[in-house]
């Protein structure tokens, strides 16, 4: 079980390291799932309805790879095992935290924290031209630190963000002053992903911690301190924006990336594009493959992941992505509206997997990996309350 803890937190670590696929994320996987087995780790019932959904997304998905016509097969069938792997991870998580529910949380969260933190500094640092060999760690003059995109890298940012935020408003002392520290680097981080679905995803899952927080978990007290404390926090966010406004390179970047974008508009345009690919799902049941959309009319893929999966998947694998993102938005919600020890826990996997989930509509997220981390760790939580029917401890113990 000591190696289990130790290889998942690597696994989790090598997360913010995506820049071809498979990734070090999935190869490390395949050493902690047979470290799982032999170590003896749970399956709960309650998590069960995350395995139906990988046994019954898993045909459809392979069957619309032998639809392509434009790419390799084997291309095609390398993305949908990905896809695969990745809910075979969101399933092993939901258990792996639904035991040991406080120390697994923790263990995981401090691995995402940190290579959150390194992924936003070296960002950063890339940004400004502060560190040799930065344009490994840019596109398109925007920070992406080790990912593909920086509109992969800014999101990845937010939960850590989202669990820092929390301390901030809820911790005593010293360990609230280190998660100011640790939100207000991340914050920079997205930032300078420049990315404008990472700046509203950052924003409002910020408000939502804020106000779930304050209602549900705030003694008197604690509401007179969270008013004070987002006042500060406001006007500090206010005063690093203004100092990196400030820079002129990064001044000119924010008013291109504030302004609308030419390939936002239009009937070829992100929106427009939509409407056309959705009619074009609508016609192949069983869908077109993965990477085929772009060899059609136009030239990009729709950018919209309700609509992309049921090209990638076909109907039947769309349905049970729908179906993924459904109950897992109501295991999460559900999950809040019940006085639990490990409620403080869901809070920020609820405010960050909300506004993802609102994020695809304009962004295809199905290759996200903490997007299934996110998954995964909502079943494990909601499964942890359902089985523990303590209604409070005390409260430094569950601030992870």
């Amino acid at each position: 079980m000591r190696w289990l803890d130790f290889m998942v937190a690597f696994w989790i670590f090598t997360g913010g390291l995506v820049l071809f696929e498979p990734s070090p994320y999935e190869l490390t996987f395949l050493a902690v799932l047979p470290l799982a087995f032999v170590a003896g780790m749970g399956l709960y019932r309650s998590t069960f309805g995350l395995f139906a959904i990988l046994i019954g997304f898993t045909p459809f998905a392979l069957i619309a790879c032998f639809q392509v016509r434009f790419n390799p097969i084997g291309d095609a069938l390398l993305f949908s095992i990905v896809t695969i792997f990745l809910l075979l991870t969101a399933y092993f998580i939901a258990n792996y935290v639904a035991e040991q529910t406080e120390r697994r949380m923790r263990l995981v969260m401090r691995a995402y924290t940190a290579v959150a933190l390194i992924s936003a500094i070296v960002g950063t640092l890339a940004y400004l031209g502060l560190m040799p060999g930065a344009d490994i760690f840019l596109r398109y003059g925007r920070a992406k630190a080790a990912f593909n995109d920086p509109n992969v890298f800014g999101p990845f940012l937010v939960l850590p963000a989202m669990y820092a935020l929390q301390r901030l408003l809820l911790a005593p002392g010293r360990s609230a002053i280190i998660a100011g520290g640790i939100y207000m680097v991340l914050f920079v981080g997205v930032f300078v992903s420049f990315s404008r679905a990472a700046w509203g995803h950052f924003a409002l899952s910020s408000l939502i911690v804020l106000v779930l927080c304050f209602w549900l978990e705030a003694a008197a007290r604690d509401k007179v301190r969270i008013m004070i404390m987002s006042l500060l926090g406001a006007a500090m966010l206010v005063v690093a924006l203004a100092g990196l406004l400030s820079i002129p390179q990064v001044a000119s970047l924010f008013e291109q990336r504030a302004a609308g974008q030419n390939y936002d508009s239009g009937e070829t345009g992100r929106f427009g594009r939509q409407g056309y690919a959705f009619e074009l799902a609508l016609d192949h049941p069983l869908g077109i493959g993965p990477h085929e959309f772009r060899n059609l009319r136009i030239i990009e893929e729709p950018h919209n992941v309700y609509v992309t999966v049921l090209h990638v998947y076909g109907w039947g694998g769309g349905a049970f992505y729908y179906l993924l993102v459904i109950l897992t938005l109501w295991r999460g919600i559900a999950a809040l509206t019940r006085p639990s020890p490990y409620r403080l826990m869901m809070i920020p996997l609820v405010a960050t997997f909300a506004m993802l989930v609102g994020e695809s509509a304009i962004i295809d997220t199905d290759h996200w990996r903490h997007y299934f981390l996110l998954v995964g760790l909502i079943w494990g939580i909601s499964t942890a309350i359902r089985n523990d029917e303590r209604r409070g401890v005390p409260r430094r113990q569950m601030l992870i």
